[in-house]
Parts: C-alpha cells; sequence; structure tokens
C-alpha cells in the first residue's frame, strides 16, 4: 500500500497520465535523433529510451524527471561504434552503469553541491539554446537525387513554420482558457488531426524511421572478454558516466527550484547505472537525464513518478502496437513543442541581472553557456566551476587583514580576520615586521580560521621569522588540532580551553 500511495496517492492521477502521454510523444524524434548522431539503429535509441526512462522513474531520485537517449552522450559513443561497432558500445554502456553505480553507493553525488548558481546558469542557458539549434535538423529534407540533406524552401517550409506557429500559440494560449488538459499534448493532437484531416503534405515522424519492432530481448555483448577490451572501453565508459550524471543531478537540481521540493542525487546516481546497465544488456544505448522532456513533464503538472512510468510504456507500446499511427505525428507538432520549452527553459532573468551580480559570476555564466553549445555540457561545467573555485579563492585571499596595536606592557599584538589557507599565506606573511616590532609579539585567531595544511605552513615559517631575529611570537585562539600541529614544530601556543575554538584542518598527519 505504501508503495502504491507513493507513485498515486498524493499526485493528480489525469494529470500524471496525460503528461507521461506527451513526454512519450516528444521522446521519439529526440531518440531517434540521437540514435542516428551516435552512429546507431533508430531502435537502439527507443529501447534506451524506454529502458533507462522506466527505471529511473521507478527507483530515480528524483520524481517529475525524465530519462532518456541524450545528444550529451550520443557525440561520445559516435567514435567508438565508428571504429569498434555496436557490441563494444553496449559494453561500454554496461560499464558506464557499474561506474555510476559505484559513484552512487560512495555519496560522490553530494558533490553537485558544490555547482554555483551562475554555472547552472550557465548550464540551462546552453542547454536551451543547444536544444533549440537542434530542431533545425528537422527543416532538411532528402536532396532531389535521393541522396544528402537539403534546406527545406517554398511551400514546404511556410507550412512547417506555420504548423509550428500554431502548435506554439496553442500552447501559450490554452492554459488561459482551461488547465484540465496538458496544452502541449492538446497542441499535439490538434495539429495531427488538422494534417492528417486535410491531408496537408509535411514531414512527419515516419520521415525519420521505422519506429516499428519487437520487444527486445536480453543478451550478453559479443566481444571477447579481454584485457584489450577493456583499455578500449574503459576510456568512453569512464567519460560516458560523468557526462550522464553531471547531466542527470544538474537537472535534478533545476527540478528541485521549479517544484520547490528536494530530490536524493546518489540514489539517483544508483538508478541511473542501474538503468544503464540494464539498457546495456537489453540492445540500447544508454541515456540521463533530458531537460527538454523534463521541463515538458514538469510544466504538463506532473510532479510524481506515474507520468515517467506512462511515458515509458506509452513509449514501449509505440514500438510494439502504434508504429503505424505515430509515424503520421507531424514533425512540426513536436519541434514547436521543443521550442516553447526552450524558451521556458532559457534563464531570461540571467541576462538582466548581468550587470547587477559580480563581473566574476556574470563571465561564469556567459563562459559556461558558451562552453555548452561549443564543446559539451562536461567541459562546461567543469570550466565554471573551477573558474568559480578560483575566483572564490582569490576574493577570500586578499580578504585577510590584521589588526595591529601595543598594549600597555608594549606587546605587540596582531589580530587576524579572515580564512588562513593556500590562498592567502602570502598576503598573510606581508601582514607582519619581524625586524622592527617589540620583543613579544601575540598573534590573535579569534576572528580568523586555519583550513589547510599550507596555512600550518605559514604558521610555522612566521615563528621561524621572529626566532631567527630573537623574537618571541605567542598565538592565541588556536583548535586544539592547530595546537597539536604546531606543538611538534616546537611552536609557542597560549591554551584557553573556554575561548578556544573547535575545528579540524584539512592537513595531511604529520606523526
Amino acid at each position: 500500500m505504501a508503495i502504491i500511495t507513493q507513485y498515486l496517492g498524493k499526485y493528480n492521477l489525469r494529470i500524471e497520465i496525460l503528461a507521461g502521454l506527451t513526454v512519450a510523444l516528444a521522446l521519439v524524434p529526440e531518440a531517434v535523433a540521437f540514435a542516428f548522431v551516435a552512429g546507431v539503429p533508430p531502435l537502439v535509441g527507443l529501447y534506451a529510451a524506454f529502458f533507462v526512462c522506466l527505471i529511473t522513474s521507478l527507483f530515480g531520485g528524483r520524481p517529475g524527471m525524465i530519462s532518456g537517449a541524450t545528444g550529451a552522450l550520443a557525440v561520445v559513443m559516435v567514435s567508438l561504434v565508428a571504429e569498434h561497432g555496436l557490441e563494444y558500445l553496449f559494453a561500454a554502456v554496461i560499464l558506464m552503469g557499474i561506474l555510476q553505480i559505484i559513484m552512487g553507493l560512495f555519496k560522490l553525488g553530494k558533490f553537485i553541491r558544490l555547482v554555483p548558481e551562475p554555472v547552472i546558469y550557465g548550464f540551462v542557458n546552453g542547454l536551451a539554446i543547444v536544444i533549440f539549434l537542434a530542431q533545425f535538423s528537422q527543416f532538411k529534407v532528402p536532396g532531389p537525387d535521393g541522396s544528402g540533406q537539403v534546406w527545406m524552401s517554398g511551400s514546404s517550409l511556410y507550412i512547417m513554420l506555420g504548423l509550428i506557429a500554431l502548435t506554439m500559440a496553442i500552447i501559450f494560449l490554452l492554459p488561459r482558457l482551461t488547465k484540465a488538459f496538458p496544452a502541449s499534448l492538446a497542441a499535439i493532437l490538434a495539429i495531427s488531426f488538422l494534417v492528417i484531416g486535410f491531408n496537408i503534405p509535411t514531414k512527419s515522424v515516419g520521415d525519420l524511421a521505422s519506429i516499428s519492432g519487437s520487444f527486445p530481448l536480453p543478451g550478453i555483448p559479443d566481444i571477447p572478454f579481454t584485457w584489450e577490451t577493456l583499455k578500449i572501453i574503459f576510456p568512453y565508459s569512464l567519460i560516458l558516466a560523468c557526462i550522464g550524471l553531471i547531466e542527470s543531478l544538474l537537472t535534478l537540481s533545476l527540478v528541485d527550484q521549479i517544484t520547490e521540493t528536494r530530490g536524493r542525487s546518489n540514489k539517483e546516481c544508483i538508478a541511473q547505472g542501474s538503468a544503464n546497465v540494464i539498457t546495456g544488456f537489453f540492445g540500447g544505448m544508454g541515456g540521463c537525464a533530458m531537460i527538454g522532456q523534463s521541463m515538458i513533464n514538469v510544466s504538463s503538472g506532473a510532479r510524481g513518478r506515474l507520468s515517467g512510468i506512462v511515458a515509458s510504456l506509452s513509449l514501449l507500446s509505440f514500438i510494439l502496437f502504434a508504429a503505424p499511427l505515430i509515424e503520421q505525428v507531424p514533425i512540426a507538432a513536436l519541434v514547436g513543442v521543443m521550442f516553447v520549452v526552450c524558451i521556458g527553459t532559457f534563464e531570461w532573468t540571467s541576462i538582466n541581472i548581468l550587470h547587477k551580480i559580480p563581473r566574476s559570476d556574470a563571465i561564469v555564466i556567459v563562459l559556461v553557456t558558451v562552453l555548452t553549445i561549443i564543446f559539451d555540457l562536461a567541459i562546461a561545467v567543469v570550466a565554471g566551476v573551477i573558474m568559480a573555485a578560483l575566483v572564490f579563492a582569490w576574493e577570500s585571499a586578499i580578504r585577510i587583514r590584521a589588526r595591529k596595536r601595543i598594549d600597555e606592557n608594549g606587546v605587540k599584538h596582531y589580530e587576524i580576520w579572515g580564512p588562513l589557507f593556500f590562498a592567502s599565506t602570502a598576503t598573510f606573511q606581508d601582514k607582519f615586521d619581524p625586524i622592527n616590532d617589540p620583543e613579544e609579539t601575540v598573534v590573535d585567531f579569534r576572528e580568523s580560521r586555519i583550513a589547510d595544511h599550507s596555512g600550518i605552513e605559514a604558521i610555522k615559517k612566521l615563528a621561524a621569522r621572529y626566532q631567527k631575529v630573537g623574537k618571541n611570537l605567542r598565538f592565541r585562539h588556536l583548535s586544539e588540532d592547530c595546537r597539536r600541529l604546531l606543538d611538534r614544530a616546537g611552536t609557542l601556543v597560549e591554551v584557553n580551553l573556554d575561548e578556544d575554538p573547535h575545528y579540524s584542518v584539512a592537513t595531511d598527519d604529520l606523526a
């Protein structure tokens, strides 16, 4: 009963089912397109969308988030498939899943909290632009001689643009009349009935590829189980695992913000990994969270796991039973839905605040956006996090201060404010003047904190400077951890158990 309540109890059953159907329709052209990008048959992408979506919806850490075959993974897979074949891809997907499970078990998903807000803005904006640009491939048709692709022109282009505009208008206007039915699904159905009923010549899902197939059977990849094979697939699996989790966990954070709930990142890592392991054995190309389909699902009102389950089962039913019908759905309707998703996904507020936030944050937003478009998500996010971390380290380093005073006994006091760590040690050393200071000097860390081994070494070096000129230097208000490490170097530290702070230092144990 508890399990049934988890999936159905507190959510609107009708909204969940209709949202799932909408997502399923949007999954079809995306899965087919990404299969082409990876250089694999369309059904390989569709099978991946089914298994990954189903398993993550059942067991993932973020209800309402949709997963499936994605372009971020497809662009990595294409070289493996081209050089070694499809069976090696299945093996790489299985190993990718195992690595993701290990990452989840070691609770590495929590490190998504280290991604700053400007990086998330850049990630969202970059993916919105990437999804937008990806839709332009649907404006191509086979050339006159049957080979190659050429851009639409003339009446076919005008019909396509008109249907896209009508789709977007329905999605924007229908919620003003009623919210009882998902606007995206209503738009897809309306455009489909219009095109089929009036026999309007336009590109359909069937023009991409046939989606008809049977239920996939499990099997072990037909590859030699040797060390050489592992050396081939491991680099791909590691890159795929990292990209998949980065995109999934950032999408999880975005859905958290929209729904004002909290997902479980480590549980999502394990679910994504399990889904990819199973997908690899069933002949799928693997996958991760899809920000576009997740936004369709959430904007349709879905908040539970049922919508993802419905989406995956509907996709399977399309493959097994309803392929002729689904292949008649106009591509224009699906492109219109994705255009609306791009508009809703892009953080327009980030443009308005660029001149209001620190320049470094504005640069990070633009940098991550551009790198996501030019390269891929993993490079963009890692570069953004590194830049944000370096900026933070520099700003923290230059903020260290030392208030100076001499008491009635002629003892000079340095009252330190700000963190002492690897980036601030040079500035810290510059605050002191051993040659001109009196015989007795006290350094007070009441308002400071020593963060790492570099900070400990800076104190040792400072003590050595005063010792070299024959003067006494004492330290106050250091934690027990700091005192223990400094005692080994013979540095004099005053002890006040009532006032001394309690914290540990990130340093090697010197024992």
